[in-house]
């Protein structure tokens, strides 16, 4: 029970802490299902790289706005799926996704105060380095350069699919805040 809050406060019934916990839990669970989704074989050209797009996108999001609901553990479990699920050599989404939550969380207070066109612009620079990063540990692993034009590729995917998937997840986000006012 808080202190500053004086008076007698009913415990939260059962159903209560399960929407609490429904609400906690459902920045994580829609990004599994996310990628999940993303790695099902539908044949789309350049999959791959819309796994990484999806992931990025959606950890950067909810480590900006609500970092309480997808804590490092978390983020190391999706981290895990992107790589089972991926085809870059294991730890490298893993590394990717903490380093994606560790900037997001350090530039929060400055981020969420401004407009969507800087927000955007400082994922675009997220993207293109977690690009450059994976391309350079893949080139390290297989000791030989692989061609950057992939590489590119997926930052520019990456960059293009935040705005309308960040537009789905702030609805979700605002849902989220203000049940009933969906």
């Amino acid at each position: 029970m808080d202190d500053r809050l004086p008076g007698i406060r009913p415990r939260p019934s059962l159903w209560r802490r399960l929407d609490m916990s429904a609400r906690r839990g459902f920045p994580a669970a829609t990004t599994a299902l996310l990628l999940l989704v993303t790695a099902a074989p539908l044949g789309l050209p350049g999959q791959a790289e819309l796994l990484v797009a999806v992931a990025l996108s959606c950890v950067f999001f909810w480590s900006l706005f609500r970092p309480a609901s997808l804590p490092p553990p978390v983020v190391f479990l999706l981290g895990v799926l992107w790589d089972l699920l991926g085809y870059a050599p294991p730890g490298v989404g893993v590394l990717i996704l903490l380093v994606v939550h560790g900037l997001a969380l350090r530039w929060r207070r400055f981020l969420v105060r401004q407009g969507f066109l800087l927000v955007w612009l400082v994922f675009v620079g997220i993207a293109t380095g977690a690009a450059a990063v994976e391309w350079a540990l893949s080139s390290l692993l297989i000791f030989r350069v692989l061609p950057p034009a992939p590489a590119a590729f997926q930052a520019a995917l990456t960059a293009g699919l935040y705005p309308p998937l960040a537009v789905l997840l702030t609805r979700a986000h605002q849902t989220l805040a203000e049940p009933g006012l969906s």
